[in-house]
């Protein structure tokens, strides 16, 4: 589980079919085999590091139903390390699993993307989204698409403020929408 607060930027070093290496170093602080960290959004887990970078294997799905499969070296990433019980929750609870990939249509500071239409339904003003690891609000929604304002330190810090109309992002919408979605089924036939 992840907050949507990323910690650090890091670099695409190398991509070797399904392994990935990240350059980094804040994550790498207390890094263990087997942990997990998120790029972009997608969580990932550990299978080795060394001074100033750490790698994940990268399954063909996750290439494929995220933004990682079109990342190459010198490509910047979201970084951050899961959430641990004793931690502030200063984003919202991101479980690290992208739900789609969505097209900027506009870049920031008014963000605007367009995500794969069956994840509208979860979108709602003032409810939160994640964009590439990024904890956000939502400002407004309309018929294919939402906007968020990015603040000018989430720009500089993250990626989302070198995104421009045409990339790609992570989207990852609100769980707790999906689980109650999925509780109303059998009351809403």
């Amino acid at each position: 589980m992840f907050t949507g607060i990323v910690e650090e930027r890091g670099t695409v070093e190398q991509r070797d079919g399904p392994r990935l290496r990240i350059a980094a170093t804040a994550v790498l602080a207390d890094v263990e085999l087997g942990a997990s960290i998120a790029v972009n959004g997608t969580c990932l887990t550990v299978v080795g590091w060394g001074e100033g970078w750490w790698e994940a294997d990268v399954v063909a799905e996750t290439y494929a139903r995220t933004s990682l499969g079109r990342l190459g070296p010198g490509d910047p990433v979201n970084l951050e390390r899961p959430v641990r019980l004793a931690d502030r929750l200063g984003g919202h609870l991101v479980q690290g699993h992208v739900d789609g990939v969505g097209e900027v249509l506009t870049a920031a500071p008014e963000l605007r993307v367009r995500p794969p239409v069956p994840l509208l339904r979860y979108i709602v003003e003032k409810g939160s989204v994640t964009l590439d690891g990024v904890s956000l609000t939502v400002a407004s929604v309309d018929g294919e698409s939402f906007t968020v304002a990015v603040i000018p330190h989430t720009a500089e810090v993250t990626t989302l403020g070198r995104r421009l109309p045409g990339d790609l992002v992570n989207v990852e919408v609100d769980v707790v929408a999906k689980y109650v979605e999925r509780l109303l089924e059998g009351h809403l036939r």
